[in-house]
């Protein structure tokens, strides 16, 4: 069983709609075998597709070819993640993690004063 690629990260719950999907296809984040993507591009089973969702990388085998947007869980079964790109997205997250933590905090609505340090933060020296 074959399936459109948008339709497959739509039904593995990668992206909220299949319009998102598909537009992340055509702005170049998907790769299928190493070879970049359209939107109508098939995918079938131990197939290798590689996306960027929310600037993270994802590696991943399609196992199986989901007929249905049904719950996470059952999502989930439908493919395999590469042990290297899952290491190095939580790498990516615990390092904005660190980032944020290293802000200003503010107990609401930034003032001016805090607002000043924000921007100093932010200017490459």
């Amino acid at each position: 069983m074959v399936l459109r690629v948008d339709k497959w990260l739509y039904y593995t719950r990668f992206y909220k709609t299949r319009g998102l999907a598909a537009k992340a296809v055509n702005g170049g984040h998907a790769r299928i075998n190493g070879i970049k993507a359209k939107p109508s591009s098939t995918l079938k089973t131990r197939d290798v597709v590689e996306i960027v969702c929310n600037q993270l990388p994802w590696k991943l085998t399609v196992i199986g070819i989901p007929s249905r947007r049904g719950p996470a869980a059952e999502a989930r079964l439908c493919f395999s993640e590469d042990e290297t790109a899952r290491v190095q997205r939580q790498r990516l997250i615990d390092g904005r993690k660190m980032d944020r933590l290293q802000m200003p905090r503010t107990g609401g609505r930034p003032d001016k004063h805090t607002r000043r340090k924000l921007r100093a933060r932010r200017r490459p020296n």
